[in-house]
C-alpha cells in the first residue's frame, strides 16, 4: 500500500490487472487449469476402455461416458473451488482438517493410483512410438519418461508454458479424432439409442467400471486445487467469486473437449468394428490401428496413432506434477521428480519388458482407478461442504447431495464388481 496527499492507496489485484488486458485477452489468460486436468481424462486407457466398449458392445455404453464426463465437470469445478476459496489444494486440507492417520491412509493409497496412472500413460505413450516409428516398446517407455522430463520443465519457467503445452497436446488429440470421426463417420440414431442407461450383460460391468475410472481421474482431483490455489491472486472474496465464473467456463470447455474426444473414441469403435468381420481380438490398439489403416486409410491410422503418442506424453507429464502435489501436500514431503518417476514407471516398464498384452493392462489399470475415485471424492465433499473451511464458497446443499451420489453409486457399481467376480 502507498499514500497520495494522504490518501491510502490499495494495489490493484492481479485479478484485476489481467482483466484489464481486455475482455478476450483477459478471458484467455484465466483458462489454462482445467485444460491440464482434462488431458488426464482422454489418456491412453480411454483409448483401451473406449474402443473396447465400442468394438463389442457397439452404442450400447454412450451413457457411460456421457455420465462419466459430466461427472467429471462436477468434481473438477469444486475441486478448483476449493483451491480458490481457501488458497490450499486438498491434500493439504486433508492434512489440516482430517486425523493424521486417515491422512496418511489417503496419501499411501493415492501413491498405488498414481503408479496405476503411470501405467496407462506409459504404456499408451509406447505404443504410440511403436506404430508411429516402430520403436520396441520397452526403449519407447523409457523414451517417454526423457519426453514426459521436458514438458514438466516447462512448469519451472512458468505456470503459462507448462499449460500451453499441455492444451496444444489437447488439441492434437482432439483434432486427431475429429478426422477419424469424420472420416468413419456415425450412426447419430445409435448414438442416440445408446443414450439410454443399460448393461449388455454382466460382461460389460467391467468396461463400465474401466470407462469411469479412465474418465473420472482421482490424481487431478487432487491436483485441480492446486493448480488453481495461487494462480491468480485475489484481494476478496467479491473478485474469488468472479474468478470461480471464469473456473467454470475453463471447466466446461477443457472437460468439454476431453468428453467430445472420449464419445469420439466409442462412436468410431462402435461405427467401424461392432459386428464386423474386423475384430479387435487380442491388442484393441494396436488392431484399431491396423483396422483403421485397411478399412479407412491410412490418414486415419496416422491420425489415431499420433492421438494416441500426444495422450500418453500429456498425460504423463500431468500425472508425474500430480504425484508431487499429493505427496507434499499429504506428508510434507517433496522427492526429486527423478526418483519420483523411478518409482511409479516401475510397473509400466515391467508390463513392456516382460510382453503382457498392452491393451488388457491398460483396462485393467483403469479399473483399479475407478477404486480409487471414492478416496478422492469424498474427502472433496467433506472439505468443500464445511462452512468453517469455504466461508461464503461452501457448497450449496443440493450440489453436496448429488456428488454424495455420486459417490455412492460409485462405491456400489465397485463393490458389485467385486461380487460378480468372486
Amino acid at each position: 500500500m502507498g499514500l497520495i496527499e494522504g490518501v491510502e492507496v490499495v494495489p490493484e489485484s492481479v485479478f484485476r490487472q489481467i482483466r484489464a488486458r481486455g475482455r478476450l485477452r483477459g478471458t484467455i489468460a484465466l483458462l489454462g487449469p482445467a485444460f491440464v486436468a482434462a488431458v488426464a481424462y482422454i489418456d491412453p486407457g480411454n483409448f483401451a476402455t473406449n474402443f473396447t466398449a465400442g468394438a463389442k458392445f457397439g452404442y450400447t455404453l454412450v451413457w457411460v461416458i456421457v455420465v462419466a464426463n459430466l461427472t467429471a465437470m462436477l468434481v473438477q469445478y469444486l475441486s478448483a473451488k476449493a483451491g480458490v476459496a481457501t488458497g490450499r489444494d486438498l491434500p493439504e486440507l486433508c492434512r489440516e482438517h482430517l486425523p493424521r492417520p486417515v491422512s496418511r491412509g489417503l496419501w499411501a493409497q493415492a501413491e498405488i493410483i498414481a503408479m496405476a496412472t503411470d501405467l496407462a500413460e506409459f504404456l499408451g505413450a509406447a505404443v504410440g512410438l511403436y506404430l508411429l516409428f516402430h520403436v520396441p516398446l520397452f526403449p519407447a517407455g523409457l523414451i517417454t519418461a526423457v519426453v514426459a522430463f521436458g514438458i514438466l520443465a516447462l512448469e519451472q519457467r512458468g505456470y503459462r508454458r507448462f499449460e500451453l503445452a499441455i492444451a496444444g497436446l489437447l488439441g492434437i488429440v482432439l483434432l486427431g479424432f475429429l478426422y477419424d470421426l469424420i472420416v468413419v463417420g456415425a450412426d447419430p440414431a445409435g448414438v442416440a439409442s445408446g443414450l439410454m442407461p443399460r448393461l449388455a450383460g454382466s460382461n460389460s460391468l467391467l468396461l463400465v467400471c474401466g470407462i469411469i475410472g479412465a474418465t473420472v481421474m482421482p490424481h487431478v482431483v487432487y491436483l485441480h486445487s492446486a493448480l488453481t490455489k495461487s494462480r491468480v491472486a485475489c484481494r476478496d472474496d467479491g473478485e474469488r467469486r468472479e474468478l470461480l465464473r471464469f473456473q467454470r467456463l475453463d471447466v466446461m470447455i477443457g472437460l468439454g473437449a476431453a468428453g467430445l474426444i472420449n464419445l469420439s473414441m466409442l462412436v468410431v469403435a462402435a461405427s467401424l468394428f461392432h459386428g464386423s468381420a474386423v475384430s479387435l481380438e487380442g491388442d484393441t490398439i494396436q488392431a484399431a490401428h491396423d483396422g483403421l489403416g485397411r478399412l479407412v486409410g491410412g490418414g486415419a491410422a496416422l491420425a489415431f496413432a499420433v492421438a494416441l503418442l500426444a495422450s500418453g506424453l500429456s498425460s504423463s507429464s500431468v500425472g508425474t506434477y500430480a504425484g508431487q502435489i499429493v505427496m507434499q501436500g499429504f506428508i510434507r514431503r517433496r522427492i526429486p521428480l527423478f526418483v519420483r518417476r523411478a518409482v511409479t514407471m516401475t510397473p509400466a516398464l515391467t508390463v513392456l519388458a516382460l510382453g503382457l498384452p498392452p491393451t488388457d493392462s491398460l483396462v485393467i489399470s483403469q479399473v483399479v482407478l475407478s477404486f480409487g475415485i471414492p478416496f478422492a471424492l469424498v474427502p472433496l465433499l467433506m472439505v468443500t461442504r464445511r462452512r468453517d473451511i469455504m466461508g461464503t464458497f461452501v457448497n450449496h446443499p443440493m450440489t453436496t447431495f448429488v456428488a454424495g451420489t455420486v459417490a455412492v453409486l460409485i462405491i456400489g457399481l465397485n463393490a458389485y464388481l467385486i461380487f460378480d467376480l468372486f
